[in-house]
């Protein structure tokens, strides 16, 4: 196993607004509409809404070919 992999390991796999909004390169508001308006799958702890990184990576893998 390589340090990179390692490091990706350890890495929570949720994620708040904060941190899915760096992991997206995206204003927290902007994670906060599309996670609203269901463009992005989000799930409910609670009270706390968290985003799993495999969604993420899904929506990142999407938004590629939408481009024109």
């Amino acid at each position: 196993m390589t340090n990179e992999t390692q490091t990706v390991k350890d890495e929570p796999r949720l994620k708040n607004y904060r941190t899915a909004a760096a992991y997206l390169s995206l204003s927290e508001r902007e994670v906060w509409r599309m996670g609203k308006e269901g463009n992005i799958p989000t799930i409910r702890i609670g009270r706390s809404v968290r985003f799993d990184v495999r969604d993420l990576d899904e929506w990142i893998e999407k938004q590629k070919g939408t481009s024109k």
